[in-house]
C-alpha cells in the first residue's frame, strides 16, 4: 500500500447520525480535531423520516432530513473534519488503531468513536418502502402522535411490538396487530396486557399482503397464513416493530457485543472492552433509540475520548 494512503489522526469518530455528530461538535470544541465518516447512510436513520416533533428545541418541529443538515453544520462550524466514506475494516489489536475506509485509505486512529447506528428491519414490499415517512413507520414513540384518534396497523409479535402496540393504544382510536405465527415472543407479562387492552385487536397468523394508499397510507390488507382468505383493513399508520439490526458487523470478534450484535458499553460511560474505543447511539442502545438518547451519548462518548487522550499525553 501507498504510504500516503494511511493517515494519522487523534480522534476517528465512525458514522453520522445524531451521535457522531454530537461526538464531533463536543471533541471538535475541545480541539481534539476529530475526522468523521458519514458511512452508507449520513444521517443515519432520521433522513428517512419526515416531520420530528419531539426534539427539544424546535417547537414547530422539524423535517428529519433538515435536522441532520443543522448537525452537520454546526460540526464544520466547530472546526470538525466531515467526510464521506465507510469503514470497511479494523484491528484494535494495537494503538494506533488502524480502521480501512473504502478498503483503499487506512486511518490510525489513537482513538475511536463508533456511532455506526442501527437499521429497522423491514418487510421488504414495494409500498412499504413507497409509503415510508407518508405513514409507514418503524418507531411508534417517534410517529404515533401524528395518528391520535386515528386506526394504525403494528406489524410484530416480540417485547418491543407489544409496547408500541400498547404505546399506539393510549393514542389511536384501534390498533390492528399483525402476527404472523399462533403466538406472540414477546414475555408473558407483555402479552398479557396487549390481550386484555380493548382496543388492540390481534390478528393471528397474518401477514402484510399490502399497504394501500397512492401518496399516504390508506389500508391494509391482510393476508391469513393458513386460510389464504385475504381483508382489507382501512388505517392511516402503518407500524414495523419486528426488530433493528445494529450496524456493528466490522467489529465482531473484538468489540464485546450482545447476542444481537449491539455493543456493549460500561454502564455510565461510552467505554468498551478496548481501552481507547468508545461506542454512542443507536449501536450499543436497544432500549431507547431516540435521537435526543443518540445526541446525548455522542456528548458522553466525547468528554470520554477527550479524558483518554488527555491521560495519555496525547491531547
Amino acid at each position: 500500500m501507498d504510504k500516503n494512503q494511511t493517515e494519522k489522526v487523534n480522534l476517528l469518530i465512525i458514522g453520522s447520525g445524531p451521535a457522531g455528530y454530537t461526538a464531533a461538535i463536543y471533541a471538535a470544541r475541545a480541539n481534539l480535531k476529530p475526522v468523521l465518516y458519514q458511512g452508507i447512510q449520513p444521517g443515519g436513520q432520521l433522513t428517512i423520516t419526515t416531520d420530528v416533533e419531539n426534539y427539544p428545541g424546535f417547537p414547530d418541529g422539524i423535517q428529519g432530513p433538515e435536522l441532520m443538515v443543522h448537525f452537520e453544520k454546526q460540526a464544520q462550524r466547530m472546526g470538525a473534519d466531515i467526510r464521506y466514506g465507510l469503514a470497511t475494516k479494523v484491528d484494535l489489536s494495537a494503538r494506533p488503531y488502524k480502521v480501512w475506509i473504502d478498503e483503499e485509505k487506512i486511518i490510525e486512529a489513537e482513538s475511536i468513536i463508533i456511532s455506526t447506528g442501527a437499521s429497522a428491519k423491514w418487510l421488504n414490499i414495494e409500498s412499504e418502502q413507497r409509503l415510508n415517512g407518508y405513514g409507514v413507520s418503524a418507531c411508534a414513540v417517534c410517529d404515533g402522535f401524528f395518528f391520535r384518534g386515528k386506526d394504525v396497523a403494528i406489524v410484530g409479535a416480540g417485547d418491543t411490538a407489544a409496547e408500541e402496540a400498547l404505546y399506539l393504544s393510549k393514542l389511536c382510536t384501534n390498533v390492528h396487530m399483525l402476527i404472523r405465527r399462533d403466538e406472540m415472543r414477546a414475555s408473558k407479562v407483555m402479552q398479557d396486557r396487549v390481550k386484555n387492552t380493548p382496543n388492540i385487536k390481534i390478528y393471528w397468523n397474518s401477514e402484510t399482503d399490502e399497504i394501500l394508499g397512492e401518496k399516504t397510507v390508506e389500508a391494509v390488507r391482510i393476508k391469513n397464513n393458513q386460510s389464504g382468505e385475504k381483508v382489507e383493513v382501512p388505517i392511516k399508520g402503518f407500524f414495523v416493530a419486528i426488530g433493528h439490526t445494529p450496524n456493528s458487523d466490522i467489529f465482531k470478534g473484538v468489540i464485546d457485543m450482545d447476542e444481537a450484535g449491539y455493543i456493549k458499553t460500561i454502564p455510565g460511560s461510552s467505554k468498551t472492552n478496548v481501552e481507547g474505543v468508545f461506542a454512542a447511539g443507536d449501536v450499543q442502545d436497544k432500549i431507547y433509540r431516540q435521537a435526543v438518547t443518540a445526541a446525548g451519548s455522542g456528548c458522553m462518548a466525547a468528554l470520554d475520548a477527550e479524558r483518554y487522550l488527555s491521560e495519555k499525553g496525547i491531547h
